[in-house]
Order: C-alpha cells, then structure tokens, then sequence
C-alpha cells in the first residue's frame, strides 16, 4: 500500500524535499503540497512535467490553513514540514496539529535530499531570513574571481509563477529578469549579481539546474549556494559559511532550520556589527561557542552609503525595506532605516495611514511590521499598489533599501534615494584567508 504524503511548504523547499525524496517511488503518494508565507501561491499545481510518472495529472497545492482536512479526507499518513525560518514553537505546533489528525510528522535531511555536484561547491546560508547572506555571497564571489576562478552562483528557489517554465532559469543580464517576470524578492537576490557580471541560476528542478550550472557556457570552477531563508542547503558543501545577525541575537538557536547551519557551519560570520549592540553580539558569540565551537568566526559590518544623502538630511522620509526580512525575518529595521538616522531624517514617516489594497492584507497579517514599507511584488496588482502606497504618502523622500532599483519597475513621484551596502570584514581571520586554504586544498589553480 502506498503512503499517503502532505508536504507542507512554500514554494521552495518543498518542491525539492518531493523531487529528491518522493519523486518516482512508488511506495508514497503526495496528495498535497501546501503553502504558506509567500501570498497567493496556493490554488495551483505542481505539473505533472515536473511531478514525474506516478502524477500523470499534477499534485494539487493548497492552502496550510487546510492541512487538518486535507489529512482526514485523504487519508495521510505523513506530513513533511518543508519551509524555513520559522520559531520552533511553530514547527512543533504544526506537529501537534498533524498528529492531532493521525498522521506522523516528518523533517528530512541533509544525507536525504542534498545533491552532489562534480565542482566543489561553497554555501552561503544563515540563521535568519536578512541576516545578509546575499553581500557574504557577493563577497566570495569576489575574493574567488580575484584568485583567477569562474564562480556560478545558484540560488534558493522562488517559483511563484509558471512552475514549467521556472524549472531551470539562468540570469546573466538585467534584460533575464524581465524575460523570466521575476517578482520584486526575485530581483532583490538576482540584480545584485548580475549588475556585477556574474551569472547565477534558480528554478524548480535542483537536479537540472545543477548540471547547467556545472557546464555554463561562462565556465565554471566553483559552485556557489546563495541560501534562502535559513534554509539548509540543497547541494552537498565543500565549505559552509554561516551567517549570523546579532539585531536578533539568540535566534540563532531558537528557529529552524537556522540551528541547522550554524551546527554545520565551517565559518560562522557576525554580520552587521557595525549596527549591534555589544550585549546582542557577545549573545551571538557565546552560542556559536556553545553550539560549534570548532567553527572559523569571521567578524562582518554592513556598512551603508546612499547615493543622494542631501535628499535624507532634514526630510521626512518614507522607508522601504526588503519585504521578506519585514514580514517572516521579523526585524524591526533594515538598511533605509540606519540611513535615515546615519543622515539625519527628520521624521521617519509611518506608511500604514497610506497603504492601498493588498499591502493592507500584508500588515495584518505581520501586525508587527511597523512604519516601515515592505517592497512586497508578488504580482502585478501588489506592485500597483505598492506603487499607490508610495505615492500616497506624505513625505519628503523615498528612501529604497531594498536591493534592487525600486524606480525601475515602479513609477515613484517623489524624490529617492538608494542605500547599498556590502559586507566589510573586520580583521583576522577573514574569508580571504579561508578560500585561498579552500582552493589549494581543491587544487583550483
């Protein structure tokens, strides 16, 4: 009898924990994925082209608030939790509602759903969502390419459109991300690399993705796992680089699966030191010691510059942020903040009077997000409201701290200005010094 599966997921994790896991075995039946975090990514199928012989007509995927009934209806025998940064109580209150139901609650793990490449590969993942994985990402990439290499960074998944389509993308220019109708978090993770010339990968299909990436057309030396969430990677590491955020000290140990990193971390970077307090960082210091005490520490700042600082100086200005880090990464400040202080803001302007449509929705669903405007474009009507949002709100400037030029997609009828940042090491040891070991030991040159 086969075993009747729910994967809980969203839009990520969950696609690979089926494809590397479920996929062609006959023993399990997933009779639903299920989602959560991301809006308006339920109500669809996982394609029968991606789902593979056994689902000749695609895997339904539905809402998480239906799991209790998918259960009893379908007969489950086991739920798979299959998304990342969340607190365990979480975790464990999804369990108790699963096992409430009847059904056994399952994590899978690395040695089960991490695949091997044929090119040593680096991972770059943290303990939190916005803990700043993406510049230490960057970072690598430029120490490697400064060592003569050919790095091709691959992505955590973000499918939230057309599944077929999205099943191996490769992003080499700006122009890649309009042909692939990438969505506001989507740009936010691959703009900043391609604007530096370097290609990076993402999809559905890890397996696929993988061997493109190994066989890029550009070359390719070293694979690079640019994690998302604190999820754990998907490719078997060579060497891990776990980043850590003292802004939220002690998550580091209280959310899965970013205890997961940070156990198997090679390197543990404490980023935005620049920013934290010194109780917050010495919190972050004494678990990594606690938790993996062999692990190379490598202190980070995220040091901030915008690109028009008269427009910060005595304005009141509207802050936007990277909506993920807002929403499930749950920081109360981000970039545009520390601009508008570092420059002198006279006001930070609260967005909530002004939201319009489904940004509405967002803050009730994050109650806590505060004045600060998440950059939220899953869609098309969530980018015109955005847009709307923006324009409505009575301020002096737009400060855009998210990642991407927010000005290029959407029309924004005020004064802005950008925040960039990247990740500045502080002293020894550095990563320089681990990926010059990292490629002798790997015979790269």
């Amino acid at each position: 009898m086969r075993r009747n599966v729910v994967i809980i997921g969203a839009a990520g994790r969950d696609f690979h924990n089926f494809n590397t896991f479920f996929r062609d075995k006959e023993e399990y039946n997933v009779v639903a994925f299920t989602a959560a975090q991301i809006p308006d990514i339920y109500g669809r199928k996982y394609p029968a082209e991606l789902a593979g012989k056994l689902y000749p007509n695609g895997i339904p995927i539905e809402a998480e608030e239906n799991l209790t009934k998918i259960i009893r209806e379908k007969n489950v025998h086991d739920c798979v939790f299959s998304y990342s940064d969340v607190k365990y109580q979480h975790v464990m209150h999804l369990s108790a509602i699963v096992n409430a139901a009847g059904a056994n609650f399952m994590l899978l793990g690395p040695n089960e759903t991490m695949l091997k490449s044929t090119k040593p590969v680096i991972a770059v993942v943290a303990t939190r969502t916005g803990s700043g994985k993406s510049q230490t990402s960057r970072k690598v990439i430029e120490h490697l390419m400064g060592l003569g290499l050919k790095v091709v960074a691959v992505r955590h998944p973000m499918p939230y459109g057309d599944l077929i389509a999205q099943k191996v993308q490769r992003f080499a220019t700006v122009d890649d991300l309009k042909k692939h109708k990438c969505t506001v978090e989507e740009m936010e993770e691959y703009e900043p690399h391609v604007v530096r010339g370097n290609v990076i990968y993402a999809g559905v299909d890890y397996e696929a993705i993988l061997r493109e990436a190994e066989k890029d057309p550009n070359g390719c030396d070293v694979i690079l796992w640019d994690g998302g969430n604190n999820d754990f990677a998907f490719f078997k590491p060579d060497l891990t680089i776990t980043v850590v955020d003292p802004h939220r000290a002690g998550n580091e140990v209280s959310y899965y699966p970013g205890e997961v990193n940070l156990r198997l971390a090679d390197v543990v970077v404490i980023n935005k030191m620049d920013s934290a307090s010194p109780e917050g960082i010495q919190i972050v210091r004494d678990n990594i010691r606690k938790t993996n005490p062999k692990a190379i520490v490598v202190d980070g700042a995220s040091p901030i510059k915008v690109d028009n600082p008269e427009l910060i100086n005595g304005k009141r200005c509207l802050i936007v942020e990277d909506g993920p880090t807002l929403t499930h990464g749950e920081m109360k400040i981000g970039a545009g903040t520390i601009a508008a202080r570092k420059f002198g803001a006279t006001e930070e302007v609260d967005a909530r009077p002004f939201l319009v449509g489904k940004l509405k929705e967002t803050y009730r669903i994050y109650p806590n997000i505060g004045s600060v405007l998440p950059a939220m474009g899953y869609g098309e009507q969530q980018l015109k409201d955005l847009e709307a949002t923006i324009n409505n709100t009575d301020c002096d400037t737009v400060i855009i701290g998210t990642p991407i030029d927010l000005s290029r997609i959407i029309k924004i009828k005020k004064p802005t200005t950008r925040v960039f940042y990247d990740l500045a090491e502080i002293g020894l040891p550095d990563l320089k010094g681990v990926l010059e070991k990292f490629v002798k030991t790997h015979n790269l040159k």
